[in-house]
């Protein structure tokens, strides 16, 4: 195992050395559940679980913590203006993350901690950092003193001076430095709290993820993940925090995923461009917009637009189509041939090639081009009068086994007719053998009205969706087919 990542704290690529022997422990910062998640949410969901998979599929044990942030100014702005309770509003939004990304493939993670389910570790956490100097204690809120980590910058590579140019104080704060950030929040009037030594109050941002951290995975993990707008102040704060606290290192490798434009333009509320993950799924399979994400290496932007799906679309069909064939080939597979070594060793070749591409700082861009030889190489091989089991396995296995490690998903559960048409076509079959060629033309007309269409092939008969007509967006040009049983008979 050679897994190189790109660590945004050095800013070079290091080859992986865990921590544990085959272990992986890794933590992800998780969304603040005010509001359905948009699309910029859902690209740090696919590319880190993918990045989870790569692991797991390369033999380590993956300890995956991906946290919700269920109390913060946004989450009770939100619960006053739908007139519910903080708990309730946070809730509903876990659920429908869940659900959002369970949608796109991804797999749950080992734990999902919750600020409010962890506020007596956060309070000691704080308490921590006070008894040893590095916060401060100011009418009810209480500071972390940034001058006092001597490595503060080190993640953002940003010097004091840079900082302090931009650094600004809110109104009612009283921190004695404008770089200092605040660890705990004095409760204003009605607002949700809990009782500190500081008086009543709620964590800031910040010192919630450094809590759950240690407590889930430890004082340092393998790696901290995130969206590339966490690197500063979120994470820089995070390493300030622990690293003060617990006087170890938090993260050996810090990896961030850039972020997501939208028809060329930084996708944004004033811009009112901000993409809902559940609005684009009720247009567009979950699976293409995963293919999607995964179209671009994972540090690199991504330019979102319709058009662009589309093409993933299109993209994406080809290699489940040349998957499907390749597995109905298996069933009229009459005939053996014996040299099929060369084509066994192409198909490992493009398996070598493609973990070559992953160990590369997880490429999936170029993961996914290992995946569309191996397609174009599969389509070749059905050209092949005469075809082998074991290279048909092969290509299956492989197929079935690289789109696994990217979460992608080859079946068929979209596109399945439903038991009235699978009657049709089977009728069809038996008119035809009867000669019947008046009824097998009805039935294929009776198809057509139902926007299914027929192909009749050597090796038996094909169908497909006429998605112009199905789907509410423009599919891939022609539609696909699909393999239905070998029939011996041709119009």
């Amino acid at each position: 195992m050679a897994i190189k990542i790109y660590n945004t704290l050095t800013r070079q690529k290091e080859l992986f050395q865990p921590l544990e022997k085959d272990k992986v422990k890794m933590y992800v910062c998780g969304p603040t559940v005010y509001n359905y998640i948009h699309i910029g949410n859902a690209r740090p969901a696919i590319v880190f679980d993918t990045v989870r998979r790569y692991f797991e599929y390369s033999g380590y044990t993956v300890h995956y913590v991906l946290n919700f942030t269920d109390v913060d100014d946004k989450l009770i702005h939100a619960a006053k203006q739908l007139n519910e309770e903080v708990t309730d509003v946070a809730n509903h939004f876990i659920t429908a993350y869940k659900e959002d990304v369970g949608a796109l493939g991804v797999k749950e993670a080992v734990d999902h901690p919750r600020v409010t389910e962890n506020m007596e570790g956060i309070i000691r956490f704080i308490q921590g950092l006070m008894d040893k100097g590095f916060a401060y204690e100011v009418s009810g809120d209480v500071y972390f003193r940034i001058r006092s980590f001597d490595h503060y910058g080190k993640l953002s590579h940003q010097s004091l001076n840079e900082l302090k140019s931009g650094a600004r104080v809110e109104l009612g704060e009283k921190k004695g430095d404008p770089l200092d950030f605040a660890l705990w929040k004095r409760a204003k009037e009605g607002e949700v709290s809990w009782n500190s030594p500081w008086g009543k109050g709620r964590p800031g941002w910040h010192i919630e993820c450094s809590a759950m951290v240690k407590k889930c995975l430890g004082d340092t993990i393998d790696i901290h993940a995130g969206g590339q707008d966490l690197i500063f102040p979120h994470h820089e704060n995070e390493i300030a925090q622990s690293e003060a606290h617990n006087g170890k290192s938090l993260a050996r490798y810090w990896m961030h995923n850039g972020y997501i434009n939208i028809d060329e333009e930084k996708m944004s509320k004033s811009l009112g461009n901000v993409i809902l993950t559940r609005e684009l799924m009720k247009k567009h399979d979950p699976q293409v917009i995963r293919f999607f994400m995964l179209l671009v290496q994972y540090r690199h932007p991504i330019n979102f637009s319709d058009e662009l799906l589309i093409e993933a679309k299109s993209s994406f069909e080809r290699i489940k189509n040349s998957y499907k064939n390749i597995k109905h080939r298996k069933t009229t597979c009459m005939s053996l041939k014996d040299d099929q070594q060369p084509w066994l060793e192409k198909v490992q070749a493009f398996k070598s090639q493609f973990i070559k591409e992953m160990d590369d700082d997880f490429n999936t861009a170029s993961a996914i081009t290992v995946l569309f030889g191996l397609t174009k190489s599969a389509n070749l091989y059905l050209q092949e009068r005469q075809t082998h089991k074991d290279v048909l396995d092969a290509f299956e296995s492989t197929f079935e086994e690289l789109t696994g490690v990217l979460g992608l998903d080859l079946g068929l559960r979209e596109e399945r007719v439903n038991e009235k048409i699978n009657a049709l076509i089977e009728e069809r079959k038996q008119a035809r053998k009867n000669r019947n060629f008046k009824r097998a033309d009805q039935i294929r007309d009776e198809l057509k009205e139902q926007n299914i269409i027929l192909e009749d092939t050597p090796q038996g008969t094909r169908w497909k969706r006429d998605t112009h007509e199905y789907n509410d967006c423009t599919p891939d040009p022609g539609g696909q087919f699909y393999a239905a049983e070998e029939d011996g008979l041709q119009e």
